[in-house]
């Protein structure tokens, strides 16, 4: 019987036949009569390739491509733009294959799990993009960063993601002070009052220049911060990602073998 209705049975490869199980039961009718009962108890089972082929490996892909996507420049906004465009085809593919989708009443099925996962690993690298994007962009209007997250993030945490933090050439930055010194009483000759003159401008533009450059050391540190947080989460997403695909795989291969 097993195998007869293994060869009739049609269920599209959605469904595997386990095994057919019987049991049978004598009940009495009258006193002297008595009729059986057969109870069949039939096992099926899922065939996983058709979600692993038609869900699993584009989610998969499209995760690859958003993690992939941490390469464009965070300060663009092709980044952004690019991921929203990727979340709303991963949308659009969850909508076609909804139907596909197993329907269960007590458990929520573990690749329901898995695409909500990924969908949500999307809508999180939209956000942190958006946020650095926002940082950097907003870099110069900041001041200068405070001592305790130079040496956190600038120091610490940018040896970390290899990102070390560029030194800077002094000698081609610094302007020397140009002041006259004045010894004795001001001769009143014109090319010594004109020289003066000179040293006060020098004077004002070098106080020009230093207020310049210190404005553009306060955007470079806050850029490199923003390049150095987004390395960070670049690195915690691969491991958030890594951690949940090989647990759900894990709990998948237990539940597919148990059953």
């Amino acid at each position: 019987m097993f195998e007869y209705s293994k060869s009739m049975m049609a269920t599209m490869g959605e469904w595997e036949l386990i095994g057919i199980a019987a049991k049978k039961y004598t009940i009495p009718s009258t006193a002297s009569d008595f009729y059986d009962i057969i109870h069949f108890y039939i096992s099926l089972r899922r065939q996983p390739m058709i979600y692993v082929v038609n869900l699993l490996l584009p989610s998969c892909f499209l995760i690859t491509v958003d993690l992939f996507s941490f390469i464009l420049p965070p300060n663009d906004a092709d980044r952004s733009l690019f991921k929203m465009t990727l979340i709303l085809g991963y949308t659009v593919f969850l909508l076609i294959m909804n139907d596909l989708l197993p329907i269960t009443e007590n458990d929520l099925p573990l690749i329901n799990v898995f695409l909500s996962l990924c969908l949500a690993m999307m809508v999180a690298s939209l956000l942190e993009t958006i946020v650095i994007t926002k940082f950097l962009h907003s870099s110069s209007h900041y001041s200068r960063a405070p001592r305790w997250i130079r040496v956190l993030v600038l120091k610490i945490l940018g040896r970390l993601v290899c990102l070390p933090q560029k030194p800077r050439d002094q000698n081609d930055t610094v302007i020397q002070n140009p002041t006259l010194e004045q010894k004795g009483p001001l001769s009143e000759d014109k090319a010594l009052q004109e020289l003066w003159s000179l040293g006060r401008v020098l004077q004002a533009i070098r106080l020009q220049v230093e207020q310049h450059l210190s404005k553009s050391l306060s955007t470079e540190e806050w850029i490199q911060i923003g390049l150095i947080i987004d390395r960070l989460l670049f690195i915690l997403y691969i491991i958030f990602i890594t951690v949940s695909f090989i647990t759900i795989i894990i709990i998948w291969v237990v539940s597919y073998n148990a059953a």
